[in-house]
Parts: C-alpha cells; sequence; structure tokens
C-alpha cells in the first residue's frame, strides 16, 4: 500500500535505515528530528501517516501527538519508544496515538503496523477541482474565495490574482518583473515596489507570522517563491 509517510526520529543512524527500508516497499517519506520540526510538518503537510519517535529533543512524541489531535488532524500515529512500560503504552494510545512499537524493532513488523494502520485510516475525501489546502488556508480558484481557519479571506481582485498565479506556479521562483507582466500586465520594471506592497498584504492576510512567512518566502535578490 503506497502513502506518503512523515518519520519523525532524532537518531540519524536509525532514521536513515528506516527510511531507506521505507522507501523501498514504495512508500514516499519525510523527515523531521525533533518535535518543532513534526509538529511543524505535520500541520502544514499532506501526510497518509506518522511514524513518531518519544524520545524527541525539545517537544516530546507525546506532547507532538497531543498537539496535532488539538490541531484536529485525524492521520495516523505509530510511536516508537525504547520504553516497555506498559504506562507509557497507555498514555500514548489515551492522547491519540493508533498504534505503539518498541526498540528494538523488526523493519518487516514496522512495515506490517504501517500496512494495518494505512488499512483502517478513513479514506480522504478528494478537494473538488481547482481547490487547494495549505494548512489552515483554503483556496477556491473558480469560487474565486479563501477561507483562513474556516473563516472568509477579503481579497482584493488584485491580490486574489496574485495568489492565483503563485499556487500555479508553486515552488518556482518568481521575479518581480515576472509578476508584474503577468499579474498585472506590466512590462516596465519601475513599479516593483507595487508587487512588494500585494505580497505583504497577502501575507497579513494569510500567513500565521506575517514577519516569518511558510507560505510566500522571498529569495534574496531574485524575487519569490510559494510553498505549500
Amino acid at each position: 500500500m503506497i502513502g506518503n509517510l512523515l518519520l519523525v526520529e532524532d537518531e540519524e543512524a536509525l532514521r536513515m535505515t528506516v527510511g531507506d527500508r521505507l522507501r523501498n516497499e514504495g512508500y514516499t517519506v519525510e523527515y523531521a528530528v525533533n518535535g518543532d520540526e513534526a509538529f511543524e510538518k505535520a500541520t502544514h503537510l499532506p501526510f497518509d501517516l506518522i511514524v513518531l519517535d518519544i524520545m524527541l529533543p525539545g517537544r516530546s512524541g507525546f506532547d507532538v501527538c497531543q498537539d496535532i489531535r488539538r490541531a484536529g488532524l485525524i492521520t495516523p500515529v505509530l510511536m516508537l519508544t525504547a520504553r516497555s512500560r506498559i504506562s507509557d503504552k497507555v498514555n500514548g494510545l489515551k492522547i491519540g496515538a493508533d498504534d505503539y512499537l518498541t526498540k528494538p524493532f523488526e523493519m518487516a513488523e514496522l512495515v506490517a503496523r504501517i500496512e494495518a494502520l494505512l488499512r483502517r485510516a478513513p479514506v480522504k475525501a478528494a478537494q473538488p477541482e481547482g481547490v487547494f489546502q495549505f494548512g489552515s488556508v483554503r483556496v477556491n480558484l473558480p469560487g474565486t474565495e479563501a477561507t483562513r481557519d474556516g473563516k472568509p479571506v477579503n481579497l482584493s481582485a488584485r491580490e486574489f490574482q496574485l495568489l492565483r498565479y503563485f499556487i500555479e506556479h508553486a515552488g518556482a521562483t518568481l521575479s518581480r518583473e515576472e509578476l508584474l507582466k503577468q499579474v498585472w500586465g506590466y512590462s516596465a520594471d519601475t513599479y516593483t515596489r507595487t508587487v512588494d506592497v500585494h505580497v505583504a498584504s497577502l501575507r497579513q492576510k494569510l500567513e500565521n507570522d506575517p514577519k516569518q512567512p511558510k507560505l510566500i518566502l522571498t529569495v534574496q535578490g531574485l524575487g519569490y517563491k510559494f510553498k505549500p
């Protein structure tokens, strides 16, 4: 069964060994090495399952699991730990973990448990065509609507056009000159400040922390990049 997995493990050797095996099984694997990074990725990227170590720098696996459940995520969580105490297992299951595997473990058992959790996971409803979800932000391009945390975001027509262009070119570095030409129809470079002003406005309306944006990034000396 193919899926997109988040592997949260601070021990590099184990992280690489497990990640390589899961990739060989056909899974796509993203890594996190501490609790804060795990929470950030789990709440901003789409995963089918999270393999979560308990003993992590900073935020523990217990805290991460509890926090992502509080954030409303139903992604299955398989916890890994060197602890074998029943109380730890019970605590993990009570705060929202779906399964629990004690280190050291056989890779075949880990793969089997992942497959079992994915079979039981609820089928995700497909997003309608032209509708995109980026963390708490949802953009409906055909309906020219955007929401954040379920609440409407008031975007001007030009802001929405700029957001659309970012979405349609996600991951690409876009110069101010290209944005001016494609979104505003300008050919001169004397209005590049216009782009900066509109990007700043989009960040204020869409980013959790506009001063440290996660969606619309500045590429120094080049322009901007939309990174969902």
